[in-house]
């Protein structure tokens, strides 16, 4: 079976993948293509050096499917995170896999290599589940030049959307047996059981989009809950999940931005623990709701966003300069003309997430999205 036959780029994906091959040997090599399109208030050059050290270890074909970056908008240092795709059954799929078999793999290449390799059987319970792809996270702000912590790794469900009230329990213990087994932690009744109690707390309608690991940090199971319809619903449903901060600190920091922009949904970023759900919260206005199976997925209008960066103005900790960098950043898709021939960027703000600690908005982080076409036809 086409693995790929799973993704609406399928192939459009092929395509550019082959063609990547002769535009270099890593996606570093892609990246450094790119460079003028950040300003150097959202990433300066030691950080961004530190990108294409990292991305020197990733196969170059990853510029096929989206990738993108992480930038704090709170933080006045210029620096940015590395996320990238990966899909079973793909050339980088094969490059993972052929290196977790080397005597000195890493434990990353082996992490992601269990999980492409669980995808790739025929009848995977897995990725019935979520489907064939993974995404990395590579955590940069506190690392030398020369490595690179274990990225974090998020599965997320593709053609069968894991809606509340759906029969999913079973999707939900595979998806996160498959998690905690690739990274090496030991299997916790306890943690799974609260993932469990997470989803049948959630309001009708409303769906877990994403479960993520983090190898290099204290344990926890982080889960992106999309499709809140209002603020009394979050707080509900916060109050339900027994989230142990102030909710009333939350519906504060949500009417805030609801004065200024035209919410469609919610989300909220929460990590489930052992002994139940912690006091992190992320928070996800939406202002375009994202469907992954729609062909539209990573098209922006160039007015999608004006509404919530200007209510981010009125953000004290918010710096200025980073906002507006921001703004340049979204763009009609662009041709671009390689060694191999013709392709066509896909760039934008994927979406913004609020962080709320100890009772009060703290951070903020914009997640922008990138993806190269290599189709003739696009």
């Amino acid at each position: 079976m086409d693995y790929l036959d799973n993704l609406h780029i399928d192939k459009s994906v092929k395509r550019t993948q082959d063609r990547l091959t002769k535009e270099g040997g890593n996606l570093a090599d892609l990246l450094e293509h790119f460079r003028h399109l950040f300003a150097p208030i959202l990433i300066g050059d030691q950080q961004w050096q530190q990108i294409l050290t990292c991305a020197r270890k990733l196969p170059v074909t990853l510029g096929a499917l989206p990738f993108g970056f992480e930038l704090p908008l709170h933080d006045s240092t210029p620096r940015a995170d590395l996320g990238v795709s990966v899909a079973a059954g793909t050339l980088e799929a094969a490059v993972f896999k052929q290196r977790a078999k080397k005597e000195d793999a890493d434990a990353a290449d082996i992490a992601i290599s269990r999980l492409i390799e669980e995808m790739d059987l025929e009848n995977s319970t897995l990725r019935r589940a979520v489907g064939p792809k993974l995404m990395l996270e590579y955590d940069l702000k506190s690392v030398q030049l020369e490595g690179s912590a274990p990225p974090g790794i998020f599965l997320r469900p593709y053609a069968r959307p894991i809606i509340a009230g759906g029969d999913h329990l079973q999707d939900l213990g595979i998806t996160i047996d498959a998690l905690v087994s690739a990274v090496g932690w030991e299997a916790n009744h306890a943690e799974k059981q609260h993932v469990e109690r997470v989803f049948l707390a959630q309001p009708t309608g409303s769906r877990t989009d994403s479960f993520g690991v983090f190898p290099s940090r204290e344990r926890t199971i982080r889960l992106l809950i999309m499709g809140l319809e209002s603020q009394d619903q979050l707080c509900k449903f916060l109050r339900d999940i027994k989230w142990p901060g102030d909710v009333s600190a939350v519906r504060s920091v949500v009417s805030r931005f609801q004065e200024h922009v035209d919410m469609v949904k919610i989300g909220a970023h929460l990590d489930v623990r052992e002994n139940g759900v912690g006091p992190s919260l992320g928070l996800t206005p939406i202002v375009k709701e994202r469907f992954s199976h729609n062909r539209r997925y990573f098209f922006d209008d160039l007015s999608d966003w004006a509404q919530f960066l200007q209510a981010l103005e009125q953000v004290d900790f918010v710096h200025a300069e980073k906002l507006s960098a921001l703004g340049r950043l979204v763009s009609k898709p662009t041709p671009l003309f390689a060694k191999s021939g013709r392709y066509v960027l896909l760039r934008g703000i994927h979406h913004i997430k609020l962080a709320i600690s100890d009772n009060r908005l703290a951070k903020v982080k914009a997640y922008i999205f990138m993806v190269l076409s290599g189709d003739i036809s696009a």
